[in-house]
This record gives structure tokens, sequence and C-alpha cells, in this order.
């Protein structure tokens, strides 16, 4: 209902009167008068006058009725612990394709190899659940078909000269921008649900500890739409998905890789390897040539870009 208030308030310039906004919405006055007060006070501009209501401005705000059409998936949370843990459990309970879990701030946010994830007030930190028809041995690209898009959202319209590290980093002139991480279930050889949790520096500092770490707000001068960026991210990542080329996404993606033909150092939980990176492989793999002229094909890990 909040959402039908202000698209309603939104529509006219100017004032529009509660008894006509209980006709238009079928609910009384005094409900009206509610939610807009709950309204004004998540910082809503909605003035207040003897006879009605007029709209001034939105707060950057992540709550459902901001996404039209797509209230119903979206799912806010002003601080939880983890979008991921909450996506999974809704994933295992039969939420829809493309269910959207967002927080404010994350307590227990984290990044591959169980590293944590520092999320701070400003930043975007979501999870999205997707159900593709595809065996698992194809999820992977899932998670490349995200960082690709978030790329490309950041390149085209912000002008913002993002790369993406593989595997699914996203870095300016070196700096982290923004993390990704994916989780998969299955059920009789194939894909449950796919989740993706993204973390995007946008108008928050990013913490003292996290010195190669950079925000929007940083390299832009000016505070940006948290709303509009993801936006813009869950509607180009649908399309993506919806059309997906399996066998042409890691192409697509190393066109803005900045890891290949870099000295790079991989660790795992059980080893550090490091190597030439001379090429991602169809399956996402990281090729590396080793100081003995020998290759080794890595799948998984944390990779570090090393100074020529």
């Amino acid at each position: 209902m909040k959402g039908q208030i202000l698209k309603r308030l939104k529509s006219e310039n100017d004032v529009i009167s509660g008894e006509a906004l209980s006709s238009e919405l079928g609910i009384s006055r005094v409900s009206i008068w509610k939610h807009i007060r709950k309204l004004q006070e998540l910082g809503y501009e909605i003035v207040t006058t003897s006879s009605g209501y007029r709209f001034q401005s939105s707060p950057d705000v992540l709550f459902p009725w901001e996404f039209p059409g797509r209230e119903k998936n979206i799912h806010y949370y002003d601080e939880i612990g983890s979008t991921m843990d909450i996506a999974r459990d809704m994933g295992r309970k039969g939420c829809p394709h493309f269910t959207v879990v967002i927080a404010g701030q994350q307590s227990k946010g984290r990044g591959r190899m169980k590293r944590v994830w520092l999320s701070s007030i400003g930043g975007l930190y979501f999870t999205i659940v997707i159900r593709p028809e595809i065996s698992p041995a194809l999820s992977h690209k899932v998670n490349f078909a995200a960082s690709l898009v978030l790329t490309e959202v950041l390149r085209k319209n912000y002008e913002i000269d993002a790369m993406v590290k593989w595997p699914n980093d996203i870095l300016v002139e070196g700096k982290k921008l923004s993390g990704s991480l994916s989780e998969m279930e299955v059920e009789a050889d194939i894909v449950s649900f796919v989740n993706i949790g993204i973390g995007l520096n946008v108008n928050n500092d990013p913490h003292p500890e996290e010195q190669e770490a950079v925000s929007m707000k940083k390299i832009l001068g000016r505070e940006v739409s948290r709303k509009e960026i993801l936006s813009k991210f869950l509607d180009e990542f649908e399309k993506k998905i919806d059309s997906i080329a399996y066998d042409e996404i890691i192409s697509e993606w190393k066109k803005y890789t900045m890891t290949i033909n870099r000295h790079v150092k991989i660790v795992t939980i059980d080893d550090v390897t490091e190597g030439l990176a001379v090429d991602v492989d169809e399956n996402g793999a990281l090729i590396l040539e080793l100081s003995d002229g020998s290759r080794k094909t890595i799948v998984y890990g944390d990779c570090f870009h090393k100074e020529p």
C-alpha cells in the first residue's frame, strides 16, 4: 500500500487530498494518514497541508516498493547477519526465481574462503536466488555472468573504468570496488538454485583495514543512488539470465579482465600457487604458467595480483 500511495503522489504535480487517495485506493483516510506518517519517518519528503499531501522527494532507500514490478520478490532488512544465509533459507523453502534479499548492513557478511566482508552503511549488499534449468557443471557461469553484467553497468552508466579480477572481483585502478560469492544446491543432478551474493562499495567509506578498497563515491566525488544502481543491475542481469548463452559467457567476461598476462598468487585452504596467468578456460578455470614452464589449472581460490 505504501508503494501505491507513493506512486499516486508522484504522479500528481499538486496536492492530492486524503479523501481522493482513500477513494482511489479503497482504504480509510485514517489508514492513508498512518501510511504517510510512516513514509515520512522513513525519510520521504511528503508535505502535509490542510487540503492534502504533496510529494517532494525520496531518500536513497531499498524498500520493495521502490522496485516497481519486483515488489513481491524483494526482501529488505535494515540489518541482518548475511543476505546469503537468508537467501539460502528462502531457496530451500521454494522462493521464486529472481528473489532478491537486500541488507542495509550485514553483521556477518562474508566473501570467498570464509573471509569477512565488512558491510558498513552506504554500501549495496544483496543476494539473488536464481533457478536456472541447467546441470551443476554450468552453475559457476552464472557467477561470471553476474560480474560481467555489473561491470558493464558501472562502465556504461557511471563511466567507471571497472575491470574484473578472476574469479569475480571488480577493480578500479587496482582497488576493489565489488566482490561476489555464489552457492549452489542440487536435486537429482539438476540445479535447484544458485545464489549470487554481491557487495558493492557505493557511498560507504571502506574500513581502514581495507586499504586496497575503493567506493563509487570516492571515484566519482559524489554520492550515488543505490536504488538506481540495483535497478539497472537487476534489469540487465535478468535479461542476461533469460537469454544466456553459456558457451559465450567466459569470452565476454575476458574482455574486461585484468588478470590474464599478470603474475598472480592463488591461495586456497590447502595450497599457495604462483605463476603467470595465461588464460581463463571455457569452464572458468584460471590457467597458470609456473616457473618451470609447466601449466596448472586453478579451479578456485583467492587471486592476488603481484606487482611486475
